[in-house]
């Protein structure tokens, strides 16, 4: 009977060994080796942490602007090759000076002198700014005696100033207020020292009379 207990616990012991050699353990993954999890390219990164596991970390999506607003910072708007000019422009050459001017009153019983200022650029010009001042004067009690004759042309040579003129019918006076028109233009233009002469032209012509009343002479000169 004890011989059969003996054989029993004998033959547990050997299915026993059996089961457990049949069993093979999960060997442990071997130190250094990467575990890689599948995870989309553009979204993740693999990183190896320490102790060889490798770590995912997310991987920074975007346009790159960071970088280029720092490249367009410090461009600033200049573009390249260029230079941001300092110059100031050039200032105006105009001269400016204050000059008799003759009028006639509104009875034109006499010749009224008024002070105007004008501004020129070179002395042709200076002469065309005066006869302009003749014909207007902005007072109602100095009436202009050329304010209706048109300056076509005006040049000066050699101390002489050569004026064209168109004579519009009612630019005409009569025998005193023509004396008094050639009397304010001389006065005028004889002011300035360099002025020797005035050669006055009617449509680029010599005319006897400048109105039809009083000669008129080629040139006038200083008397």
């Amino acid at each position: 009977m004890s011989r059969k207990i003996w054989c029993a616990g004998i033959l547990a012991l050997v299915m026993v060994a059996s089961a457990g050699c049949g069993q093979k353990p999960t060997s442990a993954p071997e130190s250094g080796q990467q575990q890689q999890e599948t995870v989309p390219g553009d979204q993740q990164q693999q990183t190896t942490g320490s102790g060889g596991e490798s770590v995912s970390e997310p991987k920074t999506e975007g346009n790159g602007s960071g970088s280029d607003a720092g490249k367009e910072t410090s461009q600033g708007n200049v573009s390249p090759g260029k230079e941001v000019s300092s110059q100031k422009p050039p200032e105006s050459t105009a001269k400016k000076e204050t000059i008799d001017v003759y009028y006639t009153d509104p009875e034109e019983l006499d010749l009224k002198k008024s002070r105007k200022e004008i501004s020129y650029k070179d002395e042709a010009d200076k002469y065309a700014e005066a006869y302009k001042a003749l014909q207007s004067s902005g007072n109602a009690d100095l009436i202009p005696l050329w304010g209706k004759i048109e300056l076509k042309k005006l040049d000066f040579k050699d101390g002489q100033i050569t004026m064209d003129v168109h004579m519009p019918d009612e630019a005409r006076l009569g025998a005193g207020g023509e004396q008094f028109a050639l009397d304010a233009l001389t006065k005028t233009m004889f002011q300035f020292d360099e002025v020797k002469s005035v050669e006055l032209l009617v449509d680029g012509a010599k005319v006897e009379s400048l109105m039809g009343h009083v000669d008129l002479e080629h040139p006038l000169t200083r008397h």
